[in-house]
């Protein structure tokens, strides 16, 4: 029997944290082959150039799609999703995968599902029926309604992808691929090992992080993306009064980025920040390593609802950017972008310390799970489309 051909497309730098064991376990399965297909921001240096640290990990890229049209506006999201339907048209139809796999809920994925499902190549989505606070929860929806399997990463949401009208026999509870990682990296102590001003480089001041750090990354809503500005500087109003040593990352590719980056440039200009330093990227496990070694993460990045989760690391959690997202024990919500219930949040995680893990999301073996099920006789390929 000839391998099944898998097409993956990546498009953003955390969808390649979200799916890096599953990619390992379809290149390393005998009966498949592994497509990788990158696009979008995961190309693109202002975001930290994922692309290389796939290339780096091994991975071979079948296809680069560049679809980003500047802008960071509404119009721009628009825009860039209809230039990838048009663009990965094009290379499903060379590539002739057996499936296609998108990941979660980043605008971008809404191109792979409909440039796949328009040209009757079966879908399988990741990381479906989960509940947020923004255009994420009505793109992974919207995929949802357009895939023909659905590997989800928590029973809440297997339940919601069934109560949608997918037929249950087509849901498949695997858990999160993100989780493998942590779970591997904690399997090797788990704490940082590096020095991370000389391996990522990144802007700002280098504080001393032995008696303790913090780390930062907050995204613009897109439902709120015009107040994004004002969003980003009430966070960093409450870290400048703390004074504690800071590890901030660069916020992603949506609408409302240009006013997150605004506000940080500019704050830096206003303000002497001599305990943040400002990173792109860094490689999931090194990232992982960073966190777990750290006091508190803050922002709205759902790490810090699933891996963190996971790793029982304190988050203060701002806005409603993951607003309906399962939590646990480790997640403080301050709703409202407040400065100073941002500062008292922070202070009362950094106090109190590290929680027991909860496994939401997954126990680590997710990645294997998903190979496996993508290589099962009975869900030959050609059968899924009238399954």
């Amino acid at each position: 029997m000839s391998k099944r051909k898998i097409c993956v497309v990546v498009t953003a730098r955390p969808s390649y944290s979200r799916i890096k064991t599953a990619l390992q376990a379809i290149k390393d399965h005998p009966d498949l082959e592994l497509q990788l297909v990158v696009a979008a921001s995961a190309l693109l240096a202002r975001y930290g150039t994922a692309v290389n640290y796939m290339e780096k990990d091994g991975f071979d890229i079948k296809a680069r799609v560049f679809n980003v049209l500047e802008g960071e506006n509404l119009t721009a999201q628009a825009k860039t999703t209809g230039i990838g339907i048009l663009e990965l048209a094009t290379v499903f139809e060379r590539l002739s995968p057996d499936a296609v796999v998108t990941v979660a809920d980043r605008f971008e994925t809404m191109s792979t599902a409909i440039a796949a499902s328009y040209m009757n190549i079966p879908l399988v989505h990741i990381q479906g029926g989960e509940v947020t606070g923004n255009i994420d929860e009505k793109v992974r929806h919207a995929i949802t309604k357009l895939s023909d399997l659905h590997f989800v990463a928590s029973d809440k949401a297997s339940e919601r992808v069934i109560r949608m009208g997918e037929k249950p026999e087509k849901v498949f509870m695997t858990g999160c691929p993100s989780i493998d990682i942590a779970h591997n990296m904690m399997e090797k102590d788990g704490h940082m090992d590096f020095d991370p001003y000389q391996r990522y480089g990144g802007v700002g001041a280098q504080p001393d992080i032995s008696n303790g750090y913090i780390v930062v990354m907050q995204h613009p809503v897109t439902t709120e993306y015009q107040q994004s500005r004002q969003h980003i500087e009430e966070t960093l109003h409450a870290v400048r009064n703390l004074k504690m040593p800071t590890f901030w990352f660069w916020p992603n590719v949506d609408a409302g980025s240009d006013g997150t980056s605004s506000g940080i440039r500019s704050f830096r200009e206003r303000f002497d920040l001599e305990h943040v330093h400002f990173f792109k990227n860094m490689e999931p496990t090194d990232f992982l390593k960073m966190l777990k070694s750290s006091q508190c993460l803050i922002g709205n990045s759902s790490v810090g609802i699933r891996e963190c989760a996971y790793l029982g690391i304190p988050v203060v959690n701002i806005g409603t950017r993951q607003s309906g997202r399962e939590r646990g024990r480790n997640v403080i919500d301050v709703f409202d972008y407040n400065r100073e219930g941002i500062e008292r949040a922070i202070q009362q995680q950094v106090d109190n310390g590290h929680y027991p893990p909860d496994k939401i999301y997954g126990d680590g073996f997710s990645g294997k799970r998903i190979a496996d099920l993508l290589s099962r006789e009975e869900l030959t390929f050609a059968k899924i489309l009238n399954y």
